[in-house]
Formats: structure tokens, C-alpha cells, sequence
């Protein structure tokens, strides 16, 4: 008779190899999707994130270049530069650190960071934005974040809050996952058929 291997049931039920398995599901699900279906996803997502921004007038809003497949509104950052709002890209300064933010308008000379991810060349016009849209791997009900493992979200966000940071995903991104200790919720996640809205535990 076969006896179970204790270390393997030990690796398979640990949370970082569960949500390792997890991240890499909601990427191939993402990456299978259609071109044409994502670009009508993002049209819904971008007209809910317009109007949106209409009514709250945020001064600066951090956006982000998309990467593996993840919703792409690039299209639509004039359309927001144009409500006077300053857009800003995030800028890895360094591993198990915040990011920093670069001010940027499409136009702008680029470079790209060590990850192969296009940001401002002028390293000098960093600003701190009143909103952060916040690309997500997966989401929870409540509103958690599942990224890419870095955690370079969750260590920005600690240190910025009053800011309001806003999830940017597909719905095919939900998903049922534990907040960990250093996870911080966000204030609402957007995607394709929703604005969801969670309200945040009280202290």
C-alpha cells in the first residue's frame, strides 16, 4: 500500500503554493481570452471609469501600462488628461520597496524598467496621486487584491492612505483566496460589468 507523502500534502495546502496555483489559473484564464472580446471589455471598462472620474475630479491619478493580457485603457488616458487630471505611471525604484510615481502624458519621452515595462524617461516630476488604478490578477469579495507576488502594491498603498485606490480587472478575475497579513483592501474594484464597492472594516 502507498503511503501518502506528508511534504507533499504540506507544499499543496501551504497559502503562498495555493495562491501561487491560484495567480497562475487567473493568468492562463486571462491569456486565453480573445483579443477582440478583451478590447470590448475594456471599452465597458473605460466608459465606467470615465464617467466615474467625471464625478469625482481627482488632481492626479495613477494609471499603469498593461502587462500579460491585463485590461488595457491606454486608448482612453487622453480622454482623462483632457478632464484635467494629471496621470502619473508607477516607477519600481527597487525590490521590497514602495513604487514611486513619475508624472507622464502620452508623448512624453520613455524608458523602460528592468522588468521591460515603459515609464517616464524624466525621472525628476515624481508626484503623489489622489487616486491609483490598481491593475489586479484576481479579486475577492472583499475587495482584496491577488497580484503578482511582488507586493509592491501593498507596501505603496501602507504608506499612502488617503488614497483612494480603485482595482482594474476583468470579472473572470474573481476568485475566493485568504487575505494575508500585509494585504490591504481596495476601496473598490472595476471591471468590465461592475463597480464594486466594498465598504472597509472598521478599526
Amino acid at each position: 500500500m502507498t503511503q501518502a507523502n506528508p511534504d507533499a500534502h504540506s507544499e499543496a495546502t501551504n497559502p503562498a503554493n495555493q495562491r501561487k496555483a491560484l495567480r497562475s489559473t487567473l493568468l492562463r484564464a486571462r491569456k486565453s481570452v480573445a483579443a477582440e472580446q478583451r478590447r470590448l471589455w475594456d471599452a465597458q471598462i473605460a466608459e465606467a471609469l470615465l464617467h466615474w472620474l467625471q464625478q469625482r475630479q481627482p488632481s492626479s491619478l495613477a494609471v499603469y501600462w498593461p502587462i500579460q493580457a491585463e485590461p488595457d485603457l491606454r486608448d482612453w488616458y487622453p480622454q482623462i488628461t483632457a478632464m484635467g487630471i494629471q496621470l502619473a505611471l508607477p516607477w519600481v525604484v527597487g525590490k521590497n520597496t514602495p513604487l514611486k510615481f513619475l508624472a507622464w502624458q502620452q508623448g512624453d519621452a520613455m524608458d523602460l524598467d528592468e522588468y521591460g515595462i515603459p515609464l517616464p524617461a524624466d525621472k525628476e516630476k515624481l508626484i503623489q496621486p489622489e487616486m491609483l488604478l490598481v491593475p489586479c490578477v484576481g479579486f475577492n469579495q472583499h475587495a482584496y487584491r491577488l497580484g503578482y507576488g511582488g507586493g509592491f502594491y501593498d507596501r505603496t498603498l501602507a504608506g499612502m492612505p488617503e488614497a483612494i485606490a480603485v482595482g482594474i480587472a476583468y470579472a473572470q478575475a474573481a476568485a475566493e483566496f485568504a487575505a494575508e497579513p500585509h494585504d490591504l483592501p481596495l476601496q473598490m474594484i472595476l471591471t468590465e460589468s461592475a463597480l464594486i464597492s466594498v465598504p472597509l472594516p472598521s478599526v
